[in-house]
């Protein structure tokens, strides 16, 4: 038996050396940027995740940032070679040559979850999801939902918060977002036909980025389960829906169910049910997740700063007390919420949902005098221009006027990405936030009930305990 381990110890040396002397002599003479790429195959993953399991994602990048480049260097993740990109010219260069030198990309496991777009892939089902977007997601076309969203707000708050001492933010905010996206995606706004999708959706978001291992107890195994349950349900919602195309019972511009049934690709084709159900899982994962994120926080810095939150709840109030008994906020009260939206981006720098992203080098190319070779994965941080002195003074400080008149520098504040792949759904962020924060100032102030809770980010920066607070609702 020790013959047997010490021979396997052998050949796992061999495979080590072997691989490093092909790295070495692959790479020869290439001027790659500096730095280093930690343990063979683990790399520097463990440490890069465990600094935002700590609360702290960007000390994995800043304290390369001084080690090696402030612009760039090199690293290993999530069985990659990778260089990030720092700063402002770093997102610039990437956002400026989405398609041309490099494309979006995801670990083997969305692909997994995802197996109906498998003849193509996800990058290319995102570049069609990408022409098809726009067009619901305009200003012009998400008029039509501030009601919907005013409505839903009010149902949400008047059972989920009102006539309780005590609430969990978190679970809330994600009750709330999850419940949007049902209703304007598919049009399902009854709760109990929401919650019926609401746990197997949290097991497709926890195991969709994770290590794809399919066995029974592992994350990956119960995220494609999951997945598979909630495509055989929207199957069932989209087969209804042609029905009521068909016979008048629905509208064309309803949803965006409506709108990919209805829309061809250029060459006259419709979508498949099964890829308009995919289609459909993907933005409720990416149509919740974050601004749930990002709704939370408001919470927070809104119990921690009072004078902020008088600033917020005064311009809230005017919108109000200019509304009839009954009517529904509207586009134009959304246009009028504009300190509430620069305290809604301070809060989306210093909490940025999305930490960074992925994109793949589709050629060698150079980038600030060093070599990047094809295949090489690039990581962009959202974290490496926000809280950047340089960028951003005292970017520890809670300061809505950052956001006044033109705002900060281009390609400095990234929260919903740049260039071609900017999030097609800022906009409806942006409208679903200023209704959150419009029904919550309306009906209470609150204080945090764990002082210094901790922020854990996995993926996403969430409190560690989920937000307890105590209400304390406006006298009538």
């Amino acid at each position: 038996m020790e013959l047997f381990f010490a021979s396997l110890l052998s050949i796992f040396v061999l495979v080590v050396l072997f691989s490093l002397h092909f790295l070495l002599y692959k790479n020869k003479g290439a001027n790659l940027p500096p730095g280093k790429t930690g343990w063979p195959v683990i790399g520097e993953s463990l440490e890069f995740l465990s600094t935002g399991w700590k609360g702290h994602p960007e000390k994995f990048i800043f304290d390369r940032m001084t080690k090696y480049s402030t612009q760039v260097f090199r690293t290993s993740l999530l069985g990659e070679k990778a260089a990030v990109f720092c700063g402002a010219a770093g997102n610039k260069f990437l956002f400026s040559n989405e398609n041309k030198l490099v494309q979006a990309w995801w670990p083997s496991s969305v692909d997994k979850v995802f197996p109906s777009s498998n003849q193509t892939s996800s990058k290319e089902e995102a570049i069609k999801m990408r022409k098809m977007l726009p067009n619901f997601f305009k200003p012009e076309a998400l008029q039509r939902y501030v009601g919907i969203m005013d409505t839903i707000a009010q149902r949400h708050f008047a059972t989920g918060w009102e006539n309780k001492e005590e609430v969990v933010v978190f679970p809330l905010a994600k009750n709330f977002t999850f419940w949007l996206a049902c209703r304007v995606f598919v049009s399902v706004e009854d709760p109990n036909h929401v919650a019926k999708f609401a746990d197997p959706f949290n097991l497709l978001a926890s195991g969709l980025i994770s290590i794809p291992i399919d066995l029974p107890g592992t994350p990956f195994h119960r995220a494609i389960k999951a997945s598979n349950f909630i495509r055989k349900e929207l199957v069932a919602i989209i087969k209804q829906r042609k029905i009521d195309l068909a016979e008048g019972k629905a509208t064309p511009t309803q949803d965006i169910l409506s709108h990919m049934l209805l829309t061809s690709d250029e060459n006259g084709k419709f979508m498949a049910e099964l890829d308009v159900a995919d289609k459909i899982l993907g933005l409720l994962v990416g149509g919740h997740d974050t601004a749930s994120s990002a709704c939370t926080f408001v919470v927070k810095y809104l119990a921690e700063l009072p004078e902020v939150y008088e600033g917020v709840y005064k311009e809230q109030m005017e919108i109000a007390k200019s509304k009839a008994p009954g009517e529904l906020l509207n586009w134009d009260d959304i246009q009028k919420m504009r300190y509430s939206w620069n305290v809604a981006c301070e809060v989306l720098r210093l909490a940025p949902p999305l930490q960074g992203a992925f994109r793949e080098a589709l050629n060698d190319f150079k980038f600030n005098g060093f070599s990047i070779p094809k295949g090489w994965k690039i990581y962009w941080s959202a974290n490496s221009t926000h809280r950047n002195p340089e960028v951003f003074p005292e970017p520890l400080k809670f300061d809505p006027s950052r956001f006044e008149g033109s705002g900060p520098a281009p390609y400095t504040f990234v929260p919903f990405g740049g260039g071609p792949r900017m999030c097609p759904g800022k906009e409806y962020a942006r409208v679903e936030i200023l209704v959150f924060m419009h029904h919550l100032v309306k009906r209470f102030r609150w204080e945090k009930m764990i002082p210094d809770e901790k922020i854990v980010v996995d993926p996403m920066p969430i409190p560690a305990k989920g937000l307890p607070i105590r209400l304390y609702p406006h006298k009538a």
